[in-house]
């Protein structure tokens, strides 16, 4: 079912990569139902939903595109849920859950109709290789920053903290990194997840796993916010039919799906050339699979009560611990799904323990960096400022769209216009009215 001998693996190997994609990504259990509750949701039933839809997601990931990625509420995305459409436009969560549905809604009939494939393969190879590497080099930064690594305020624009037991986090993080480091070189199976798991024990000792008193590993789950919409919201305001209140609406739309859109793609692109899960011709396996994944989860969500569900980049850990078909997304599901139940001991797992895992698959994904031709000077810059954007604009949709604009700037002046594919001229238009939206709203 799983194609395992033609993607090189086994069982075993597909379950220990599922498991550490799940390590690694954890903390959205965690994360997600703390920001959605500062709209007024209940966090118990934010915490069941994320768990659910990234369950179902993921398990449609598995079975229907056979790839190892999994998919949960996105970061970035629950946070302009929250405080932009809710705290700073003052919309209800309500609206923004029927925002995200509709959303949802609209990706799954593009994904049908193959119109969000054409967008993946319209993606110029040096780009996609770019995109790979760019991600590589975010979520690295991720991992650096939720260890207390890096820092702002170390007198500099950004900077090391001291790795003492003043900065415990950031010292756990880097004795977690030289294991799972030790680990890879002599070859070790699990590497990456047997090191999250001997950081997580090492760290209780150092006060940065907190054991809380009267541990309980075992919880039920609270209700879900079954189908929590306001259709009314979409258009109605204090004086009934109200076109400001529907214009409102319409950037919440636009903005959930363009970042939904290129932040899925970003992935997908990355852990597809991580893993070599490509065709004859270069593209991602399965991409209207994954793409109907995505949508459905996103659909799945918004009734269960959550943010936008996407593809996770955190799925490249589990790459890197050898997952190369569904059979690693399926048991990444299955954890979502006795997270349910154990979500206290599922919790205990601290950011500087998954930390480890995000900064090392930074040097595994940048490794494909050699394949990209900076000797032409029309394809490598784009790709250099594609990789430059996204960890430092903290956005795999920024990267992609500076990098687009940058490639068909670079192929114009440089006379190659038949380089440029046709949806690239139109995705490159899309970019550029969006900077202009966002500079002049």
């Amino acid at each position: 079912m799983f194609n395992l001998k033609e993607r090189g693996t086994t069982v075993g190997r597909e379950i220990v990569a599922g498991l550490t994609t799940f390590l690694a990504m954890t903390y959205i259990l965690a994360v997600n139902p703390g920001m959605l509750g500062m709209t007024g949701m209940d966090a118990g039933s934010v915490f069941t939903a994320t768990a659910l839809s990234a369950a179902i997601a993921t398990l449609v990931m598995g079975f229907v595109a056979n790839l190892p990625v999994a998919l949960a509420p996105g970061m970035g995305l629950n946070a302009f849920f929250t405080f932009t459409v809710c705290m700073g436009m003052g919309c209800s969560w309500q609206l923004a859950l029927t925002a995200v549905l509709l959303e949802g809604v609209l990706f799954l009939i593009l994904s049908f109709c193959g119109i969000r494939e054409a967008i993946i393969k319209s993606i110029p190879e040096n780009l996609k290789i770019a995109v790979s590497v760019g991600i590589g080099l975010f979520i690295c930064l991720i991992g650096l920053a939720n260890a207390g690594i890096v820092a702002g305020d170390t007198g500099t624009i950004i900077g090391f903290n001291n790795f003492n037991l003043s900065h415990a986090s950031a010292l756990l993080a880097v004795i977690g990194l030289i294991i799972t480091i030790i680990l890879y070189v002599c070859k070790v199976p699990g590497a990456i997840l047997i090191g999250i798991a001997a950081t997580t024990i090492i760290g209780i000792p150092m006060g940065v796993t907190v054991v809380p008193e009267n541990f309980k590993p075992v919880s039920l789950p609270s209700k879900p916010l079954f189908f929590a919409f306001d259709f009314k919201g979409i258009c109605m305001g204090a004086n009934g039919f109200e076109f400001a209140v529907l214009g409102k609406f319409i950037v919440i739309f636009i903005t959930f799906l363009f970042t939904d859109l290129f932040d899925t793609i970003g992935t997908l692109l990355g852990v597809a050339e991580q893993g070599n899960l490509k065709d004859k011709d270069g593209n991602v396996l399965n991409a209207k699979g994954a793409l109907i994944a995505d949508s459905v989860g996103t659909v799945v969500g918004a009734c269960l009560g959550t943010s936008t569900v996407t593809s996770y980049v955190e799925s490249s850990s589990g790459v890197a611990a050898g997952g190369r078909t569904g059979l690693a997304a399926i048991a990444t599901a299955a954890m979502f799904l006795i997270s349910l139940f154990f979500s206290p001991l599922f919790l205990l797992v601290p950011a500087a323990a998954t930390a480890p895992a995000l900064i090392f698959v930074g040097y595994l994904m940048m490794k494909s960096v050699t394949k990209i031709d900076f000797a032409d000077p029309t394809e490598g810059i784009p790709a250099f400022i594609t990789i430059m954007a996204m960890p430092f604009s903290y956005s795999i949709s920024k990267g992609i769209m500076y990098g687009v604009i940058t490639f068909v700037i670079c192929k114009l002046v440089g006379k190659k216009v038949k380089d440029i594919p046709v949806v690239t001229w139109i995705l490159a238009a899309i970019f550029i009215a969006d900077i202009i939206f966002e500079a002049v709203k």
